[in-house]
């Protein structure tokens, strides 16, 4: 059976009571004004970073792959009142992207604990930034909303380098103005010890297993500062963990590992 179709101006209507989102005042590098989507608690979200993206699923928020996922999908979604989260890996190498040889050998640690993927040596932000700042063109260029930067916490695993929560707190800060710069709102992924630090200069939170590791009221600082927490378990059941989410404002779903389009929100 082919899903009913709802009017295009009824859906975006629903959309924006959905997402309570505010526009942020920001500008783009050609100096003109932007406005720069903020999701608030309360926002329902689709995470599917494996597989053909399932466009049905009725939430007003989808985080992609933004290397995977054309310029036509995030079109789609846009027209079905969507807004949409481009993925990036932004703390490791990964030797399946296509700009993989644009990495130094010396800037490449040790394994994340993925096949193809090593640490990156985030004390060179001179050498990262135009790295990092070619995909985030990509993703402005495909038209995306927001990015997620994926793991943001290096400091706090064996990466083969000496980094340090000084460290951490520039790359992490790098990443977000690369984002804002194109008029783009940015996640903080993970990295709870530094929320206090890094609240005010990121739009909202993507979280994984807070409930599984007992750390959720770390993400408390984001929900004070109306700003959305996308939060995913892997393997407490939702009647476990989704009492906690809604008592602390997240947003809050449980996915298999793989994230594929499966989803059972809270």
């Amino acid at each position: 059976m082919r899903p009913r179709i709802v009017p295009l101006l009824l859906l975006s209507a629903m959309c924006l009571l959905l997402t309570s989102c505010v526009a942020v005042p920001d500008r783009t590098p050609d100096g003109h004004s932007a406005a720069r989507w903020q999701p608030r608690p309360g926002t329902a979200w689709q995470w599917q970073l494996s597989g053909r993206v399932d466009t049905r699923v009725a939430v007003p928020v989808y985080d992609i792959d933004g290397f995977e996922n054309s310029a036509a999908v995030v079109e789609r979604l846009h027209r079905d009142g969507r807004k949409v989260i481009c993925y990036l890996n932004t703390g490791a190498w990964e030797a399946f992207r296509p700009d993989h040889t644009a990495f130094p050998a010396s800037a490449l640690g040790r394994t994340d604990g993925w096949n193809g993927e090593r640490w990156l040596d985030i004390r060179r932000l001179s050498l990262l930034r135009p790295i990092m700042a070619e995909r985030f063109d990509m993703c402005r260029a495909k038209g995306f909303d927001a990015v997620e930067p994926d793991l943001l916490d290096a400091y706090t695993n064996d990466t083969g380098f000496p980094l340090t929560a000084a460290h951490q707190l520039a790359y992490n800060r790098m990443i977000a103005a690369l984002a804002h710069d194109r008029g783009m709102a940015v996640g903080l992924k993970n990295d709870l010890e530094q929320i206090p630090e890094l609240v005010r200069d990121f739009d909202f939170a993507v979280n994984e297993q807070c409930a599984e590791f007992h750390e959720c009221p770390s993400l408390t600082p984001f929900i004070k500062a109306d700003k959305a927490v996308f939060h995913v378990e892997y393997k407490v059941p939702n009647h476990t963990f989704c009492p906690l989410a809604k008592r602390l404002g997240l947003d809050s779903m449980r996915k298999r590992l793989s994230l594929d389009a499966w989803r059972s929100a809270c």
